[in-house]
């Protein structure tokens, strides 16, 4: 007969919120308790609530990150509407490493949280990758944003031209992505240059959308203030004043990337996003953004930003399908190296 597996022992912890006022309180716990449900879900613990009194049981480690993404949620709460998916980014903030690192990220957001003022509102960084890409951004005139899709890579570039555009540090915004089908043949599209390759470029249309407002954004595409670029007309050209981004860097090849790199003119920021696991090219063709990868640490005014399975902040279920995603890649490569 096999031995019972041994448990972790339960441990409580009381916390006293400083949400005390009917509204605020209300607003941290959500309609129906849904933001502690939330808490409870992600993080494997019981939650107990009378009024102001939480009480936390779970096991130790969890028991500790859960108090503190309550802490943070408390004094969010007095500040903002905690809607779902804020709480849930700001479990996402605090559960990416150890205790100690969440308390870290705590005390640094609370010291310096990164937000970009857009039309439509703020734009605010989660966690430390997302700020150290917003910093790069604002510091190097060439920025790469390496990761897994959903760790807010394009959206972070959209809302830093727009702010660079509202302020008066450039003239216009260029998006440029290579038209590559993502494993599927299109065929041929109808419609202008513009209509063809919108297709390729709507998840920087919707960030757009949200940061500018559609009215806006279709102004200032027909005054050339955002130009479409497909990355395969671009060459030949010199882009001053702008705020370029390159989107899916990782389905051009070696000589598009350094024909795109090389169009950056006085006055002008580029920002490189791409995720080298989800690579559209063919086989036998390299990267690009692999290439930069090795080829351009160390340069000058160039700054790489690398983000994780853990910087994921959309639905908690895309975090977990990566991760299935890269133990498998992992699983793979060690069975091709026995």
């Amino acid at each position: 007969m096999n031995a019972p597996l041994h448990q972790p022992a339960a441990t409580t912890r009381e916390l006293t919120l400083a949400s005390v006022t009917p509204d605020r309180l209300a607003n941290l716990v959500g309609p129906l308790e849904d933001n502690l449900r939330q808490v409870e879900a992600r993080l494997s613990v019981e939650l107990r609530r009378r009024g102001p009194q939480l009480q936390v049981i779970g096991i130790e480690p969890n028991v500790q990150q859960a108090a503190l993404v309550l802490k943070r949620l408390d004094e969010l709460a007095g500040q903002e509407l905690l809607s779902p998916d804020r709480v849930h980014l700001c479990i996402q903030e605090m559960i990416g490493g150890s205790v100690e690192e969440s308390a870290a990220v705590q005390s640094a957001a609370l010291e310096q949280e990164t937000v970009i003022h857009t039309l439509r509102g703020g734009v605010r960084a989660r966690g430390a990758n997302q700020r150290q890409y917003l910093n790069n951004m604002r510091t190097h005139d060439l920025t790469f944003g390496i990761g897994p899709a959903g760790t807010g890579k394009t959206y972070l570039a959209v809302a830093s031209a727009v702010d660079a555009l509202q302020s008066d540090r450039v003239r216009r915004i260029v998006l440029v992505r290579p038209a590559v089908e993502a494993g599927e043949r299109l065929g041929f599209l109808p419609g202008d240059l513009t209509q063809k390759v919108d297709p390729y470029l709507r998840p920087m249309y919707d960030a757009l959308y949200d940061m500018m407002g559609p009215d806006r954004v279709s102004r200032a595409i027909e005054r050339n203030i955002i130009e479409i670029a497909p990355l395969a007309f671009m060459r030949g050209r010199s882009l001053n004043d702008s705020f370029i981004i390159l989107d899916e860097a990782q389905n051009t090849t070696g000589e598009q990337m350094k024909m795109f790199l090389t169009r950056l003119g006085f006055g002008s920021k580029a920002v490189v996003t791409g995720d080298i696991t989800q690579t559209d090219l063919p086989k036998h063709q390299i990267s690009g953004l692999r290439q930069v990868m090795d080829l351009l640490p160390g340069v000058d005014g160039v700054a790489f930003s690398y983000f994780q399975t853990r910087d994921v902040v959309r639905h908690p279920l895309v975090q977990r399908i990566v991760r299935a995603y890269e133990q498998r890649q992992q699983s793979n490569q060690a069975d091709h190296n026995e």
